[in-house]
């Protein structure tokens, strides 16, 4: 179909075109967001194939191993907007990790010549992604957060202020995926002193040379965990919240605290307190909170700020909340948007519910999952039907996708 006449916006002259940097089951849900409200099929890059976005009818993913690297970036994006010239066609760049949300974020001058590209600036990026300012900021404005001791390379083992066990994790974790080593984690646990400097040195070993975050463990299972989406406006408003109640988590080394299965849910002093702080500080985008319920305070503490929608931002969307729309309306329509705080409860899951049944611990939240499916409240990311019909190859992904699912939590989840 002709770049003239596709990709318009309920019949109207005004035409669509999103890029997403990314291929895992983050940039899938955004671009099946994009198509369940638009029809659009999006362009997204990446550096090699992922099964998330593999054979899918409504993603065009194009490979290019260097297309992390600023200048490769800069120019792939420049020309691909090369080719939309003239088409009156708005391109909308979204970026699917934090490492792409951050390139964005650095290359913004540039790029929002050519695309919207709705996030923050690179000094208040700076700020939030360093969670060591990140925690300040957060006690500047009276956000709760684990007890936390920054480790420098080449710092002594000291009394923390806080007991074993304890999380290790590093505090710039786009850089230190960037050096792969064996055994690597997303975040460790250490129950002792030994076990702990052992972790440290496998760390610092290789090429990152950056603080590590080394917080008090807050005791709970995957059902402590709270993930709260945001959108603030070009105004830097906020328009949207959607509270979820994470059920379980992955338990893979590599991924770790991704979110598997969420019931949403409303916790109003919570959410306004991060209004409030998103407001604040000007925030312009998608935010994405981690945190986790204490039952020793009866606080919830928040981990880190994710510059972009989560990776299970489906969840949002599932809910009653276009993670597309509101980029589109905001920026696009330049609509001024109502608030939405989500208050009822629907059930997401990237991973079958038997697994969800068997591994949720506290079987009230079972029988509560059991009671929203029958009431037809639940989606998961990868059950379209527009992308699965007549579509042998992406069907056979997601059946052995399920299938595998069985074996990891077998293995990884005790």
């Amino acid at each position: 179909m002709d770049k003239n006449n596709r990709n318009k916006i309920n019949n109207k002259d005004i035409k669509i075109q999103p890029v997403l940097l990314g291929g895992d089951i983050n940039c899938y849900s955004v671009a099946r967001a994009f198509h369940e409200a638009y029809g659009v099929k999006s362009i997204a890059y990446g550096r090699y194939a992922l099964g998330a976005t593999k054979d899918s009818k409504i993603i065009d993913f194009r490979i290019d191993e260097r297309i992390t690297q600023n200048e490769e970036l800069i120019k792939v994006l420049l020309q691909l907007a090369d080719e939309y010239e003239g088409t009156h066609t708005t391109l909308i760049l979204m970026g699917c990790t934090d490492e792409y949300a951050e390139l964005i974020i650095d290359h913004k001058d540039i790029l929002s010549k050519k695309y919207i590209t709705p996030y923050i600036d690179k000094d208040l990026k700076e700020k939030l992604i360093e969670k060591e300012s990140f925690y300040k900021m957060c006690e500047e404005k009276g956000l709760d957060y684990p007890k936390t001791h920054i480790f420098r390379k080449g710092d002594k083992v000291t009394d923390f202020g806080f007991d074993y066990p304890l999380v290790i994790k590093p505090s710039d974790s786009v850089l230190y995926w960037q050096f792969p080593f064996e055994g690597m984690k997303k975040a460790y646990i250490a129950h002792s002193e030994d076990e702990f400097k052992n972790i440290v040195n496998d760390i610092y070993s290789g090429k990152y040379n950056k603080s590590l975050i080394i917080q008090d463990f807050i005791p709970g299972d995957d059902s402590h965990m709270r993930v709260l989406t945001c959108y603030s406006d070009r105004n830097a408003k906020v328009k949207m919240m959607c509270l979820g109640h994470v059920l379980l988590e992955e338990h893979t080394p590599t991924a770790i605290g991704n979110h598997a299965a969420i019931i949403t849910e409303y916790n109003e002093e919570l959410m306004e307190r991060i209004k409030d702080f998103l407001e604040g500080i000007n925030y312009t985008g998608y935010s994405n909170f981690d945190i986790k319920f204490d039952s020793r305070d009866n606080k919830y503490k928040l981990f880190e700020i994710n510059l972009r929608q989560g990776r299970s931002n489906y969840y949002v969307t599932s809910s009653g909340n276009n993670v597309a729309k509101y980029v589109v309306e905001d920026r696009v329509l330049k609509k001024d948007l109502d608030f939405k705080i989500q208050k009822d409860p629907f059930y997401w899951h990237v991973v079958p519910n038997g697994v969800v049944f068997k591994y949720v611990k506290d079987k009230k939240l079972v029988n509560k999952v059991k009671k929203l499916i029958s009431e037809g409240k639940e989606a998961t990311s990868f059950g379209y039907k527009a992308d699965l019909k007549n579509n042998f190859k992406r069907s056979l992904y997601v059946f052995l996708y399920n299938i595998n699912q069985f074996k990891k939590y077998k293995k990884y989840c005790k």
